[in-house]
């Protein structure tokens, strides 16, 4: 029997009009907009629909805006009776997975995500660190030149996306020279990317700290869904570590192809990428070709998604 997973995208994916299509064929994504604005005091429609792409760069407009649409796009799959096996999400769609399991209320995530992201953003002053890609390395090979690199500061994976494509972020200097040993290593591309601090390395522990205290206040529920987490690429076995794992995630490597490999030992053959973009997607395709690889972000791919779905329920 198939078995499937909606996965929810993390920060990069953000633009202008994410999630106006579903909300314009589901009064329960469009509820999810209105709850988000009254947890945070803002108009998140206009931020969504209406704002720029500079406004929704800022860190902390960029977590709860993708949040908040990736939550409204899964609506119309819940309403249809969809219900996934497992779910998942990249860094900030952790706490999008958390939310569709059950396990965090929406209102609470959403506030949680908008701290997250200014907690994040404050931790490394701007112009001291840096992100870069590596593609064409393997895992082993990256981990290698980071910690030669690591002579010039900090410099570590973050993001082991899929096979030879790995992110690494830290000090400027020496994320310059890993990309240097890593292009002498074989490497076919090393490239700065446009990400405004060096997200999921160990100069964001402050940040983890100060989440620490927003996360006490903030009720943890039973999984409704088993969540898979960035953390340990393993399905979490006890809500007593929700927290924890949130914490550590933000200064831990991102080990996404592990979580995708675990779901798909579960038995998980059709995942569903919820929220904007098609990143995830296209990780999919490098990890494993054999299973299928949905996303849902308006109404052409909601009618793509839901006629196979049923299909395959039939």
């Amino acid at each position: 029997m198939r078995k499937i997973a909606f996965i929810f995208p993390g920060q990069g994916a953000q633009y202008v009009g994410m999630a106006r299509e579903i909300c314009e064929v589901s009064e329960s994504a469009d509820k999810i907009v209105e709850e988000a604005s009254e947890a945070l005091g803002l108009d998140m429609k206009n931020m969504l629909w209406n704002s720029d792409e500079e406004t929704l760069k800022i860190t902390e407009n960029t977590q709860p805006a993708i949040l908040t649409a990736s939550i409204a796009c899964a609506q119309p799959l819940l309403e249809a009776g969809i219900k996934p096996d497992y779910t998942a999400g990249l860094s900030l769609g952790e706490y999008a997975a958390h939310v569709l399991s059950g396990s965090l209320k929406f209102k609470d995530a959403v506030r949680i995500v908008r701290k997250r992201g200014k907690f994040m953003q404050e931790a490394v002053p701007v112009g001291m660190g840096s992100t870069a890609a590596i593609i064409g390395l393997d895992r082993e090979a990256v981990v290698e030149v980071c910690k030669e690199a690591g002579k010039l500061g900090v410099v570590e994976p973050t993001n082991f996306n899929c096979p030879g494509q790995i992110v690494i972020a830290g000090e400027k200097d020496a994320v310059d020279e890993a990309m240097k040993l890593a292009t002498e290593k074989g490497a076919k591309r090393a490239m700065l990317l446009n990400v405004s601090a060096p997200f999921h390395c160990s100069l964001l522990k402050p940040a983890g700290e100060k989440l620490r205290y927003e996360l006490e206040n903030v009720e943890i529920n039973k999984m409704g869904i088993p969540v898979v987490t960035n953390v340990t690429g393993k399905v979490i076995e006890s809500e007593d570590r929700i927290k924890e794992l949130l914490v550590t995630q933000v200064s831990s490597s991102v080990l996404w192809e592990d979580c995708v490999r675990t779901m798909i030992e579960q038995g998980v053959d059709t995942f569903v990428e919820i929220g904007p973009g098609k990143v995830l997607s296209g990780f999919m395709k490098r990890i494993d070709k054999n299973v299928t690889a949905l996303n849902v972000e308006d109404r052409a791919s909601l009618e793509e998604a839901l006629d196979i779905l049923k299909k395959a329920g039939e």
